[in-house]
């Protein structure tokens, strides 16, 4: 029996060293950390492991001392559309929704996703207006089909009879007189939005004359063939809606706001039911 005790003594010393040396080897690494935080490991000059995080790609260099990502500049055109100082929501009051849901039998090319909810609040500099509102309005089409061109700033939105301008087929544009020179921030468009339709060569421009020759400014523009003579656009084909499209006027400065439209998927015809061209005066 004291054999048998002797014997076992030695097993015993062996698997006591064996954790001894086990525990000195890695003493602050945590054996119950998740994964990503273990790997890789690396052990200092004293012997102590610690953990190599990810580098994401771009952060391989350290920011200069003393600065942060609140110092970088943030351009006018971030801060417009989005809240910050001095920044407050437009006040736009939309019309009734005359179609519910996305058709599924318009083919166009090019045709932005509708995203089935409400457009966020656009923000622009407090005491932003609708200059637009009541102002002259000229066109190619002086004679139109179906309205008068003063209904264009009238500040009538719905899309019921009566409450539309139809011009002559093709390309056509209006061309809104705000009657002074102003910032602009944002632009809203309501063609027709009584059933879903697609305009063509949907183009906005502003400029400081009537003739569009000084200080013209693109805005807008999803004319992919130039058929409009007016330069390549990127902008996508889109569904009208009671929402309008709303196009972000960057603050630029102009007087006079053009608008062109080559038809419709629907037919040739040029509608329009409603312009704002919300800003503030300059002068």
């Amino acid at each position: 029996m004291l054999q048998d005790k002797v014997c076992k003594l030695p097993v015993f010393a062996m698997l006591a060293a064996a954790l001894l040396i086990g525990a000195s080897s890695c003493k602050k690494c945590d054996p119950g950390a998740p994964a990503p935080s273990r790997t890789p490991e690396k052990c200092d000059e004293s012997g102590t492991c610690g953990v190599v995080a990810p580098v994401a790609p771009g952060d391989a260099s350290e920011p200069e001392e003393g600065r942060t990502d609140a110092d970088e500049p943030v351009s006018s055109e971030q801060e417009i559309g989005t809240p910050g100082p001095g920044m407050a929501p437009l006040p736009i009051v939309l019309p009734k929704q005359m179609f519910v849901g996305t058709p599924t039998n318009i083919n166009v090319a090019n045709l932005q996703k509708v995203s089935g909810k409400p457009r966020p609040a656009f923000y622009a500099p407090a005491g932003c207006v609708n200059l637009a509102l009541n102002k002259p309005v000229t066109s190619t089409d002086d004679m139109p089909i179906i309205g008068e061109l003063s209904m264009i700033t009238d500040g009538d939105k719905e899309a019921a009879d009566g409450s539309y301008v139809e011009l002559g087929p093709f390309l056509q544009h209006v061309t809104i007189d705000l009657e002074q020179q102003a910032e602009i921030y944002a632009v809203l468009v309501w063609h027709y939005h009584k059933q879903a339709r697609v305009y063509s060569d949907v183009i906005v421009q502003t400029s400081d004359d009537a003739d569009f020759m000084t200080n013209v400014q693109m805005l807008f523009n999803n004319d992919h063939d130039n058929s409009a003579g007016q330069g390549i656009g990127k902008d996508m084909h889109y569904l009208e809606s009671n929402e309008g499209k709303l196009i972000n006027g960057k603050g630029v400065k102009g007087r006079y706001v053009r608008f062109y439209s080559g038809g419709s998927n629907a037919n040739e015809l040029n509608n329009y039911i409603e312009v704002e061209v919300w800003g503030r005066p300059t002068e």
